[in-house]
């Protein structure tokens, strides 16, 4: 179960001209290196869900991404870019000499998972995909199908809003909040962690790659999809969802119809973020998922 410790080292790695804060959690050759969501967030939530992963034996790697938490921050645009976010990646696993890693990407943090499996694929041992999705397209259709539940005229309103950019306004905040309730975390009182990350959030980053908010894609991710190249990836894969999830068992589905050696959970009473709505369930899951790597060697 998941809880706030302190790393057991702290890193300031190169990155581009750039440094980025890494954070470490117990020792060996097992590692589970995580990506967190955003784009913009810094990584306490993830870190802090599975930091408890040393426990049982597994190094834990966080970091967070340029542009948040204790990394640099700098104000350039064009630094918002998934290629970019790749080298970071794989700049930090050659800094701490990780070896080849458990990559866990939850959300935003999968859409990357999946880009740095493609294209460092020596590097990886597994791959957890957490609350993602691989077909932006697809995501975008099923986030208009979870806005529809809204009601017509609360729908009728959001598109008003969008289509003028009023996106501050009080109705349209009041729409986003329910849904992000219903559809991000079903928790009356959302954990320290959470809070803590939202707190600090980034909005340049995530406006440039995803758009204004959860439910809304406008960025330079919209047309992204890489389910065509799902089947070269060739590690075995765990694909968690919750039932209530924005980014739905159905985007998680068509993950696993495409990747050779996927399993998908689905958590029932979760939305986005099952390792705080349904820890009991969550945590067996992923540790089952974990153990059977090493028994077949991790290969």
């Amino acid at each position: 179960m998941w809880r706030e410790l302190a790393p057991d080292k702290q890193h300031r790695i190169a990155v581009d001209g750039y440094h980025v804060a890494a954070y470490e959690f117990g020792e060996g050759d097992d590692v589970v290196l995580c990506l967190n969501g955003g784009p913009g967030l810094p990584c306490d939530y993830l870190r802090e869900a599975h930091s408890c992963l040393k426990f049982h034996g597994y190094r834990v790697v966080a970091f967070d991404q340029l542009g948040t938490g204790q990394s640099d921050r700098p104000d350039v645009p064009a630094l918002w870019d998934m290629a970019r976010y790749v080298r970071e990646v794989y700049s930090v696993m050659q800094a701490l000499n990780l070896g080849k890693v458990h990559l866990l990407g939850h959300s935003w943090g999968g859409w990357l998972g999946i880009e740095v499996v493609l294209h460092h694929p020596e590097a990886i041992k597994s791959l957890i995909l957490e609350n993602t999705a691989a077909d932006m397209p697809h995501l975008i259709q099923e986030l208009h199908r979870l806005r529809a539940s809204l009601g017509p005229e609360t729908v009728a309103m959001m598109l008003r809003h969008e289509a003028m950019g009023t996106l501050e306004h009080p109705a349209y905040q009041a729409a986003i909040t329910l849904l992000n309730y219903r559809h991000v975390c079903r928790l009356d009182k959302w954990p320290a962690p959470v809070a803590r990350s939202l707190s600090d959030w980034n909005m340049a980053p995530y406006v440039a790659m995803q758009g204004p908010n959860e439910f809304l894609y406008t960025g330079n991710l919209k047309d992204w999809n890489r389910t065509a190249d799902l089947p070269s990836i060739k590690v075995p894969c765990l694909i968690t969802t919750g039932q209530h999830d924005e980014l739905t068992p159905a985007c998680a589905m068509r993950m696993k119809q495409g990747l050779p050696q996927a399993e998908l959970h689905v958590f029932p009473n979760s939305s986005h973020m099952p390792f705080y709505e349904e820890p009991q369930a969550y945590y067996p899951v992923l540790l089952d998922f974990l153990r059977r790597q090493q028994n077949r060697g991790g290969e």
